[in-house]
């Protein structure tokens, strides 16, 4: 599912080059649920934006289901994130005057689908996720919990191949935190696969596999 070797990847800050990604390499099949632990500064958002075609990387390969995304173009990188990817972030990104049904509407109109088939599968995907009687609420109306839950929906809705989910339970307290990994582990076994990015080793440790990144370089791997 995910091949990447050697993967390097620099910004230049100034007079100074900073190299945020120094030859990773890293591998996963499809199924697995993955979390990538770091502090801050140490790499793993560059590492998830370029998993996410998001960004290139310098240097390296790096295939998706088979696709060499060093040699996509843009068009091709939005299509591959249109398809095959789920985003889940740490502040939920979604659309204020919005209610829960339509920002998981969203993206499925981007594909092309009806608003009725969009609102069908928003429901159904919501339901999923324990929002039942919630698909009219704002997110100001809901809690951060329950925001969440509308963004894994949203995430989901699209049948991706990958979730990749940034830091989902950051913005969280530890109840409600627990309660979204509760839902990625039932994910997962149903088959998703999932990536997660977590600076919390709690929340790594409560994955399957876990790999460690400081300083550009993944350094651990657990099974």
């Amino acid at each position: 599912m995910i091949k990447m070797k050697e993967i390097t990847k620099t910004y230049q800050m100034g007079d100074t080059e900073v190299k945020a990604l120094n030859k990773v390499t890293f591998n996963m099949d499809k199924g697995e649920f993955v979390s990538i632990v770091g502090p801050s500064g140490s790499g793993k958002s560059t590492l998830m934006n370029i998993l996410g075609c998001l960004d290139v990387p310098d240097d390296g390969d790096y295939f998706l289901d088979g696709i060499d995304i060093n040699n996509s173009n843009d068009l091709e990188l939005a299509h591959i994130r249109n398809k095959k990817i789920g985003f889940v972030f740490q502040n939920f990104n979604l659309l204020s005057k919005l209610n829960a049904v339509e920002n998981v509407e969203v993206p499925l109109m981007y594909r092309g689908l009806s608003a009725k088939q969009s609102k069908e599968i928003a429901y159904n995907y919501l339901d999923k996720v324990g929002l039942k009687g919630r698909e009219k609420h704002t997110p100001k109306e809901l809690s951060g919990g329950q925001q969440q839950r509308v963004a894994i929906a949203r995430a989901l809705a699209c049948e991706p191949q990958i979730i990749l989910a940034d830091e989902p339970t950051g913005a969280l307290d530890q109840k409600t935190g627990l309660e979204i990994m509760g839902i990625l582990n039932e994910l997962n076994g149903r088959g998703q696969t999932i990536v997660l990015i977590t600076h919390d080793p709690k929340i790594a440790k409560q994955v399957k596999r876990s790999v460690s990144i400081v300083d550009g370089q993944l350094i651990d791997e657990t099974r």
